[in-house]
């Protein structure tokens, strides 16, 4: 079932073990809508009490802090969501040691694998989240040629995987997370969780649909310059970005509608182009950074023929409409067809 009887609290078991910079973790203290603030400290109507465990943000540490790892594990934490930032290692591909860990074995005191405690957690939780597009589909780690053969987190356990709960893997990818993607998939699933959400609806890479159904390009304050083929040439200019290696027009990604914090920036908005980091292709099929995109090349050529000539009318039409009525006039004189009767 997808739904559970109402429970009165949830923990998050954040794990930052897997390949990469915590820039998610850092991304989502400046979310808004939520706040991370607002979730912990019950300032959201209808939610449980919601216990965050991560160790970038804790003010536990050592094995105080791995307590809660080890509760989850042993099943005295229910229900917890299982969130993982960073890209998996592939473990099975080399002769000794490990590529990424988190926490002592208390008997051995040798590191525990990120890769033993997703085998350990994943089937406990009521959700496994993928924050980042290192945890989504591997990254920037899981480029052709990487060493430790990184992986987002639906490659490790499965894409057809699902939890106690039913639900599949949620991914909120992004290079780092958009803060407020991250923390509205989050309250959405503590809603779930709690009854009151029915389930996730997710595309077919594991995307909540309502933040990664629309293109940049369907967002972007860029747009009708495409449209008109007026295309910047240089940076530093508000006219579209697709002949400077702008990949808008085909990216899944929210960030020039929603912007990055308060409503404010994100890439096009800003003036960078956009890089397709929400997408499973991202990097490899999405370099060289900085080209022209092959398919931009003919579409580009193509609105050129028509596009200066809409920009024409266009302008012709505004200047028309920049001018008040002709019968709009200085001084008393009626110059309109009304004719008064007294």
């Amino acid at each position: 079932m997808a739904t559970r009887a109402r429970v009165e609290e949830v923990h998050i078991i954040w794990m930052t073990g897997g390949l990469s910079c915590d820039g998610d973790t850092v991304s989502i203290t400046a979310a808004s809508q939520p706040s991370i603030e607002d979730v912990v400290m019950g300032a959201i109507p209808g939610l449980p009490q919601v216990h965050l465990h991560n160790p970038v943000l804790a003010y536990e540490v050592g094995e105080d802090f791995m307590t809660w790892w080890y509760k989850a594990e042993r099943g005295e934490i229910d229900p917890f969501v299982l969130v993982m930032e960073g890209s998996i290692p592939n473990e099975n591909i080399k002769a000794e040691g490990y590529w990424a860990a988190q926490g002592n074995d208390p008997v051995t005191n040798q590191p525990i694998p990120t890769t033993q405690w997703i085998d350990r957690l994943a089937p406990k939780a009521w959700a496994v989240v993928a924050a980042g597009t290192c945890a989504t589909y591997g990254g920037i780690h899981a480029m052709q040629g990487n060493p430790t053969g990184a992986m987002g987190l639906a490659d490790y356990l499965g894409p057809d995987w699902r939890s106690i709960a039913g639900v599949p893997i949620v991914n909120v990818p992004g290079c780092p997370v958009q803060p407020d993607n991250f923390m509205e998939t989050l309250l959405y699933l503590l809603y779930q969780a709690a009854g009151m959400a029915p389930m996730i609806p997710l595309d077919e890479a594991l995307r909540p649909t309502w933040l990664f159904g629309k293109t940049v390009h369907e967002g972007c304050d860029r747009g009708s310059y495409y449209e008109e083929g007026d295309f910047a040439m240089e940076y530093g200019s508000p006219k579209c970005l697709v002949k400077l290696g702008c990949w808008g027009p085909v990216v899944q990604c929210n960030v020039p509608k929603r912007g990055w914090m308060a409503g404010l920036g994100g890439c096009p908005n800003v003036g960078g182009i956009c890089i397709g980091c929400t997408m499973p292709g991202f990097p490899d099929k999405f370099q060289p950074f900085m080209d022209e995109p092959p398919g931009a090349k003919a579409s580009t050529n193509l609105i050129s023929l028509y596009g200066p000539a809409m920009r024409r009318l266009r302008n012709l039409t505004n200047t028309t409409l920049n001018k008040e009525p002709s019968w709009r006039h200085k001084g008393r004189e009626l110059a309109t067809s009304y004719h008064p009767r007294w």
